[in-house]
């Protein structure tokens, strides 16, 4: 396994004034530096030994997040009132409860009624109606 495929973080700690070198496949592995290449350098350094340990025990190393494949799918249990509630506004905004979710997940908000697929493709197609005003003679 090539231990420079992992995903790596720096951080800067307040509470040690340095920052620190992360990996996310090995939680529990850190690395603190003066600078952020000196912390990022000694993380891979550590990651790349424990990776070398593991091999040379026959454990199982974690495969990096970069390889692994995700479905797009993940499920999530909510109380029923708010599944519900969230029922509802898909449907007043003319959306799927998935489209809803994904929506809110990225960061986009569904809250206007006047702003969704369905509200946008109505006013496009609707004919236009303006009152006029009656004619004086």
């Amino acid at each position: 396994m090539d231990h420079k495929h992992y995903t790596y973080r720096v951080v800067w700690s307040d509470e040690d004034q340095e920052f620190v070198g992360l990996c996310a496949e090995f939680p529990s592995l850190s690395w603190l530096h003066d600078t952020m290449e000196g912390a990022l350098k000694g993380i891979v350094g550590v990651v790349a030994a424990v990776v070398g340990d593991m091999e040379s025990a026959g454990e199982e190393i974690p495969q990096p997040l970069s390889a692994r494949s995700y479905s797009g799918k993940f499920l999530v249990r909510i109380p029923p009132e708010r599944h519900r509630m969230l029922a509802q506004e898909a449907a007043e905004a003319g959306v799927s409860i998935n489209r809803l979710v994904s929506a809110r997940l990225s960061g986009d908000r569904m809250d206007s009624r006047k702003d969704t697929p369905r509200a946008r493709a109505a006013a496009a197609t609707s004919p236009r109606r303006t009152r006029r005003s009656p004619k004086v003679a």
